[in-house]
């Protein structure tokens, strides 16, 4: 998906000022406990399901929108994991944005994964003991409380 409408409306105002915006992950699991992850078109990095949050959209709606809009998987949430602010970094156009991040647990619940938008290149469900090297850490660290007893 392309970048939202009202950050474009505030970059117009704002240029390449830090923009403080709010942000969701997502550690989908499936019925063996394999991680979907999904593999960026703009830095061919995987990562978990990430995304940002519309006008008016309560952070487990808006995830398990990203999840759709990126996999064509269907998800519910289980639970809340962590409400982070990430440190501020800055985007290959110049933008800099730091996010405050709401990161949930979710379960499968149907769809075939499937690259479904331009903002990967690939998708596809890792053994936690088979994750990709150049996973963030700090998505990392999210799929290990994902899997610890709530």
């Amino acid at each position: 998906m392309p970048t939202p409408k009202f950050i474009i409306s505030l970059r117009e105002k704002v240029g390449h000022d830090l923009l403080f915006l709010p942000g969701v992950t997502a550690v989908v699991l499936d019925e063996a406990d394999r991680v979907l992850l999904v593999r960026r078109a703009d830095n061919h990095l995987w990562t978990l399901v990430t995304g940002c949050l519309e006008p008016d959209e309560q952070p487990a709606e808006s995830i398990i929108r990203e999840i759709h809009e990126e996999t064509a998987v269907n998800a519910v949430v289980d639970r809340l994991l962590t409400a982070e602010t990430l440190p501020p970094s800055t985007c290959e156009n110049g933008d800099r944005v730091q996010f405050v991040d709401v990161s949930f647990r979710c379960r499968y619940r149907s769809g075939e994964a499937r690259v479904n938008d331009d903002e990967s290149i690939d998708v596809g469900w890792f053994a936690v003991t088979d994750l990709p090297g150049d996973l963030p850490e700090r998505h990392r660290r999210c799929i290990r409380m994902a899997l610890e007893a709530p």
